[in-house]
């Protein structure tokens, strides 16, 4: 019994609206979370996190409405390749996921609900797999059903009912522009916390202590003070403590003013102000000896204004920190000091609104390299396809790590890969396009022989 063809864009936005009403006031109580604990972050960047997350939710309704709305021959190459995709997605993801088993799995034998724990571990990292594996997913579904499509001769057929290549590749153009704009809403913000979560998981999972970051080093550029912080225990943002810190003082001059150490040092949201337990303070005058001082209980500052939200972004790392987040760093102080590495975050900011686009540029490189109009012979185009793919994103970290050393500028050391290969593609197309041969011509500019 056929279902009507409506009925799947409905049931898709039902799910979506299901989807926003559970996550979004999840995702807008973490942004005011965020926003009170980091009050020097970038206040748009975070507060379009839930209308993103909301958007995220709805595409795949979006998806089936063009399918709806297509014509007979796009649902026919738009189910034909969805089969394949899908197919293509769970292998990959259970490749990957018994390889990273076979690595992780040794990291809950503490756990008292290990297999829950592990559960919740993948699907907490979901978003940062499906950043490592779509792209290669769209490069498998291609070769195999667009191989299938001209080793069966139905590609032939096409064209000769006057339906251009250009035609017959646009529903899986469009798959790679979904696929790219989905991946670049998960690379906002989700994908990369997803990863930098994952030992904080594994710590949570075996009961072990967390720390959001540790042996930190901050100079507040205001007042030149000196913090080195050993740990930021988890929830540090609520409880404003701080472990095993060491705050350094200088003088107009330069010159040590005093020095204080304390095991544990707290921020008050509300006062605003700095308690230090059982500190040991050391002053420091020209001429004189070192004066110690051991103050009983706690010792408080009023007239500090820095925060452990401002203390603790040098302990962050690039890789793991989603573009509200270093939008805020390169928007703060903190980025215009000698200490910093401007270029590594400017890199990565680009570099999130760029990697998200390889899976349109892996369209473009594959389909006409995977589209054949012999029983034989596609094999070379199919070796092309998986070389040109593999290429990209080697250049891409290579041209990632110019970016950070500033050995290229940042906007084009992460857009340069997309660039050229994107450029490749369209080649390809257009060799495809008027019939002229590409495996051979490339096979011709490798060899030495004239």
């Amino acid at each position: 019994m056929n279902c009507p063809r409506w009925l799947l864009p409905l049931l898709s936005l039902v799910f979506g609206g299901i989807s926003i009403s559970i996550l979004v006031p999840l995702e807008m109580a973490a942004v005011r979370e965020h926003l009170e604990g980091f009050p020097d972050s970038h206040v748009f960047a975070h507060s379009i996190r839930p209308w993103i997350l909301a958007f995220l939710c709805l595409m795949p309704a979006m998806a089936t409405a063009a399918y709806h709305f297509g014509t007979t021959f796009d649902r026919y190459v738009a189910r034909q390749f969805m089969a394949i995709f899908l197919i293509c997605l769970g292998s990959l993801f259970g490749i990957w996921l018994l390889l990273d088993l076979n690595n992780n799995l040794g990291d809950f034998k503490g756990g008292s609900s290990r297999y829950l724990s592990v559960l919740l571990f993948y699907l907490y990292r979901a978003p940062a797999i499906l950043m490592l594996i779509l792209p290669y997913t769209l490069l498998l579904s291609l070769i195999y059903g667009l191989g299938k499509f001209s080793k069966s001769n139905e590609i032939i057929a096409m064209i000769q009912s006057g339906t251009g290549i250009v035609r017959v590749s646009a529903p899986l153009v469009f798959a790679g522009l979904w696929c790219s704009v989905f991946l670049l809403g998960l690379n906002y913000h989700w994908a990369p916390h997803a990863e930098g979560r994952r030992d904080e998981m594994v710590a949570r999972a075996n009961g072990w202590p967390i720390y959001d970051a540790k042996n930190v080093l901050y100079r507040d550029p205001a007042s030149q003070r000196l913090w080195m912080v050993g740990a930021f225990p988890e929830n540090f943002q609520q409880t404003g403590r701080l472990y095993n810190v060491e705050v350094t003082t200088l003088r107009p001059d330069n010159a040590l003013g005093s020095r204080m150490k304390s095991p544990r040092a707290s921020w008050d949201r509300k006062s605003r102000e700095w308690s230090f337990e059982n500190p040991l303070i050391t002053r420091f005058s020209p001429g004189d000896s070192p004066a110690l001082e051991r103050p009983e209980g706690l010792f408080l500052r009023t007239d500090w204004k820095e925060t452990p939200s401002q203390i603790i972004k040098p302990g962050l790392s690039v890789e793991y920190l989603g573009i509200p987040e270093i939008t805020s760093w390169l928007a703060s102080p903190l980025a215009r000091q000698a200490v910093s590495n401007q270029p590594s975050y400017l890199t990565h900011w680009h570099y999130r609104w760029a990697l998200p686009f390889t899976c349109l540029i892996t369209v473009l490189l594959a389909a006409p390299l995977s589209i054949h109009f012999t029983r034989q012979g596609g094999g070379g185009g199919i070796f092309l396809a998986v070389l040109l793919s593999v290429l990209m994103i080697f250049f891409s970290s290579i041209a990632l790590a110019l970016g950070e050393s500033a050995l290229l500028p940042p906007l084009l050391a992460a857009w340069l890969p997309n660039m050229c290969f994107g450029l490749l593609g369209l080649w390809l197309y257009h060799r495809r396009l008027t019939g002229r041969p590409i495996y051979q011509s490339f096979k011709r500019l490798l060899t030495l022989n004239p």
